[in-house]
Order: C-alpha cells, then sequence, then structure tokens
C-alpha cells in the first residue's frame, strides 16, 4: 500500500471534509453536526491552522490538524497537534507516523520550535503510538473550563 502524505491548501474543502468524515468514524463520534462550510473554508484559510492528509489511491486514510501558536518567550513558534486518526483496517501500518513525520518535516522547514500533542493516560494505544514516533513525555495534567 503506498501512502502519500499531503499538506492541504485553502482551495481543498473537499478533502477536509473528507478527513473530518474520518476522524468522525474513527472517533466513534455519534451525533456529530459539522460546522458550516463556509466556517471550513474560512479555517482552511487561516495560516496559523495545518492539515496533513495520508492518501492510498486516491482515497484519504487518515489525517491531523494543527494549531500554531505564537510565543511570547521566543519569536519561533510552537505547533499543537489537535487530532491524529487513521482509518482502523489501515492502522498499524506506518500511516501514522509518516503523518507525524509529514508535519514535523514541514514545521522544521518554517522554523518552529516544538511540535506538540495531548494524549490521555488511560489510552494506551495512543501514548504507544506517539512513543513510537520519537516524541518525548511529560507528566501534566489537563484542566479545562467548560463553557456550555
Amino acid at each position: 500500500m503506498r501512502i502519500e502524505i499531503q499538506k492541504l491548501g485553502s482551495y481543498q474543502i473537499d478533502e477536509f471534509i473528507e478527513l473530518i468524515d474520518v476522524f468522525e468514524e474513527v472517533f466513534e463520534m455519534k451525533n456529530f453536526e459539522a460546522p458550516s462550510i463556509k466556517h471550513l473554508e474560512e479555517l482552511l484559510q487561516k495560516d496559523d491552522f495545518f492539515v496533513f492528509v495520508a492518501v492510498s489511491e486516491g482515497v484519504i486514510v487518515g489525517g491531523l490538524t494543527a494549531y500554531s501558536l505564537t510565543q511570547y518567550y521566543s519569536e519561533a513558534p510552537l505547533v499543537y497537534v489537535y487530532d491524529v486518526a487513521v482509518l482502523k483496517k489501515h492502522q498499524r501500518k506506518g500511516v501514522g507516523k509518516k503523518l507525524m513525520l509529514g508535519i514535523n518535516d514541514y514545521c522544521k522547514e518554517i522554523g518552529v520550535e516544538e511540535v506538540f500533542v495531548q494524549a490521555v493516560d488511560a489510552d494506551e494505544h495512543a501514548l504507544e503510538f506517539y512513543r513510537s514516533t520519537g516524541a518525548q513525555s511529560s507528566k501534566v495534567t489537563h484542566f479545562f473550563y467548560p463553557l456550555g
């Protein structure tokens, strides 16, 4: 199986929607209602939002989304990988590793200081995956404020 990693451009809304469908399936998002096409198009046009897809035989089989964060400690930005997913039948075949390598290579080229991603401690599969891609871990507690 040949996998090609592509960074989506601002005009590739159909591919972005196809990736969102992958996220919906892999993350088992019940009753998911996607935002408007206009919103997704606007998001794709932002310079601080990245979408990478894994394509096999013209079909998106996985992908990731990430956000660039401007720092005040450094002029180099950080990049936060928000979602990563690969369709179940393509998992454990190196697709996720190629996606992470793709974004890391891109971020090196544009002068990013660090790429980071979060994983829930109970998700052993995710922890094992990120470690296998060369990521280093640190213990943190993630707090959040649900605002409705």
